[in-house]
């Protein structure tokens, strides 16, 4: 399962209005949703989870069969479970393209494929993944990111490089309810920098959603003014709480924080997305395989 995503500009108006639970956008949202996702050509996140559920069918075999289910968009996690119905299937395995678990992503999921087995009259037994943050396949992915985006940099700008490890921001209230999120995005962090060898790293949010109430930071563009204060010019940013290349990294990263750092003066760059990365498929096998033969 995935965010899901538009996949041309006049679907942006529903989807938008669908992650607003109903509400549809104001003119001005609209206009600047669209405005980003035309400046990134459209999200390529659909083909991305095609292409990821493919790897992993191509590493689980004939014996399994992988379906795709999106949160906000097309295919609707309601039409996987449909689909499953009508082919028989009897049990099956939940994961979310998303590596930390929060009662406000994760959950949410979950909660979307419980609503279309009681819509289905569907006693479909279902085991989740809700988190695979730690799995050593994700770390050695990430750390093959880094040492790739390293190459990047001059070798005078090598000795200096600052970390800058990246993930969606929720609203603050998640904490007071002792949710994990942000204690397993800094042990994401924590276990890549010591994989890769990295001291000189830091943590930020990105992407907030604009509503009323306070949301997690600091903010990655916060946190890169007060690097160019401190003096740092050379950063690179890995966004750990994304799995594909989607708004949030093609425009707030690639866009939105490279103008900032030119503007600045400073020199960023970001690690590749992991994508259709054959270490993922394999850890999504082994992580299909263990629910299967949980006790």
């Amino acid at each position: 399962m995935a965010y899901g995503s538009p996949e041309k500009t006049e679907d942006i108006e529903a989807y938008y209005t669908d992650i607003r639970r109903g509400n549809a956008p104001t003119r001005p949202q609209l206009e600047e949703l669209t405005g980003r996702y035309n400046a990134i050509g459209g999200s390529p996140l659909l083909q991305i989870t095609i292409q990821q559920a493919n790897n992993l069918q191509d590493e689980l075999g004939n014996e399994y069969q992988v379906y795709i289910g999106m949160r906000h968009w097309k295919p609707w996690i309601i039409d996987a479970v449909e689909k499953m119905k009508e082919d028989g299937v009897d049990s099956a395995v939940g994961i979310v393209m998303a590596p930390h678990y929060s009662s406000m992503s994760i959950e949410k999921y979950i909660g979307k494929v419980e609503e279309a087995k009681e819509q289905l009259e569907y006693g479909l037994d279902i085991r989740y993944v809700k988190s695979w943050y730690n799995q050593p396949l994700f770390i050695e992915a990430l750390q093959n990111k880094i040492a790739k985006a390293l190459t990047l940099f001059s070798d005078t700008e090598k000795s200096r490089v600052k970390v800058i490890f990246s993930a969606h921001s929720l609203p603050e209230r998640i904490l007071e309810q002792n949710d994990p999120y942000y204690d397993q995005l800094l042990e994401t962090s924590r276990l890549v920098a010591e994989k890769c060898g990295i001291t000189n790293w830091t943590f930020a949010f990105q992407s907030a959603g604009r509503t009323q109430e306070k949301w997690l930071g600091p903010d990655l563009l916060t946190v890169m003014d007060t690097l160019h204060h401190e003096g740092d010019d050379t950063v690179l940013v890995c966004a750990v709480g994304f799995v594909a290349d989607h708004l949030e990294v093609l425009y707030d990263i690639d866009i939105e924080a490279q103008a900032k750092a030119r503007k600045m003066g400073m020199h960023l760059e970001r690690t590749e997305s992991l994508n259709a990365d054959p270490l993922l498929a394999k850890l999504f096998a082994k992580l299909v395989h263990e629910k299967i033969h949980e006790k």
